[in-house]
């Protein structure tokens, strides 16, 4: 379990489990999400919500760990676009743990 903060002046925060992250992986929810600019403001939210959306929408079943992701991340009240940099950051250290754990994992074999 993690936690982001979602506003700048920490007043609010938000729990991210495993799961949440992973469902972040397996939907590839922020390739492409930022622009070249870098800059995470509420259209970029807005755009990741209408892509979830999208994916629900399309989807039968509907998957359980995406709809919770939207849930408990994505449309919760205290998500904004501070909080949507925090928890892009918080996946890309995520990804980089699970990079150098599995290149452990190999080296471990060899």
């Amino acid at each position: 379990m993690y936690k982001i903060q979602t506003n700048a002046s920490g007043t609010r925060s938000m729990e991210i489990t495993e799961a949440n992250l992973e469902t972040i992986r397996q939907y590839y929810l922020f390739q492409d999400l930022v622009d070249s600019t870098g800059i995470v403001d509420e259209e970029v939210l807005n755009k990741l919500k209408m892509n979830v959306r999208s994916l629900l929408e399309n989807q039968e079943p509907i998957d359980k760990n995406l709809m919770a992701l939207c849930i408990d991340v994505i449309y919760h009240d205290n998500m904004k676009a501070f909080g949507l940099h925090q928890l892009i950051m918080l996946y890309i250290n995520w990804l980089h743990k699970l990079d150098v754990e599995n290149t452990e994992e190999q080296n471990q074999e060899q």
